[in-house]
């Protein structure tokens, strides 16, 4: 349990601290005319947020495809396992990128001005109007050159395999002509989830990532289409990081 309170104290009280720096932050972050440099600077904090907590449960990341900052936006989609998924993505993805997270984190009052430093949108469930808001606010996002990362299953799989993807994920990437970039990732749920209660183990985590489909793909495939062709590449991928894993084991 130690290990857990330690990491526990690092996801909270890291945060807690380096609420105090969010001034000086957003006055660095002017110093920067481009946009991505804005996003560098500010992810730097998230980093050594990610870092610490990651380091703190003992995670042994792997990352293997393609490792190349692109310099444009991009739609990152991925498979959603576990609750270290977040710092995962943060630490070994590319580049700086917002995130869609649920209503209910927006009330942690030292997590919510980063989030909003890091261009994050919430997504309340509960609300048609709210969801639809959601995709303007993150087709604006990617329109004014910032990255995002969305969960198309909704939930966490807690390591029992990818979920359905929803198509209405991609309308990020359709409305906005970015490239979408499939990330498959596997083991965080072995941190945490797997153990049936809170308690958090050290473990192996492997992340892939995907080259970028060109936003040309919808010009002669629906939602739906790319919806699936993304779940089963990123499927395939997670259940070869698998066998991978258990063979090592």
């Amino acid at each position: 349990m130690l290990r857990t309170a330690r990491t526990i104290s690092y996801i909270l009280g890291y945060a807690a601290i380096v609420t105090t720096q969010l001034p000086k932050v957003k006055e660095k972050k002017q110093q920067f005319s481009d946009i991505r440099m804005q996003d560098k600077m500010v992810h730097l904090y998230a980093d050594r947020w990610a870092n610490k907590i990651l380091n703190s449960v003992g995670a042994n990341v792997h990352v293997s495809g393609n490792t190349e900052e692109l310099n444009e936006p991009v739609l990152y989609i991925s498979n959603h396992e576990g609750n270290f998924d977040i710092p995962v993505m943060i630490k070994h993805l590319p580049q700086p990128f917002g995130f869609i997270s649920k209503k209910e984190v927006e009330q942690i009052p030292f997590l919510k001005g980063w989030m909003e430093e890091m261009n994050c949108i919430y997504l309340d469930r509960s609300s048609r109007r709210a969801s639809l808001q959601m995709f303007k606010d993150g087709i604006n996002k990617l329109n004014e050159q910032h990255s995002l990362l969305i969960f198309p299953e909704g939930s966490r799989s807690k390591g029992k395999g990818v979920q359905e993807f929803k198509a209405g994920s991609f309308k990020l990437a359709k409305s906005a002509k970015v490239k979408i970039v499939p990330v498959a990732i596997c083991g965080t749920s072995n941190l945490m989830e797997a153990q049936n209660s809170k308690k958090m183990v050290p473990g192996d985590v492997y992340v892939h990532i995907h080259e970028p489909i060109e936003p040309s793909i919808f010009e002669d495939k629906t939602m739906q289409e790319v919806s699936q062709i993304v779940q089963e590449q990123i499927n395939n991928t997670v259940q070869s990081l698998k066998e991978n894993f258990n063979g090592k084991n």
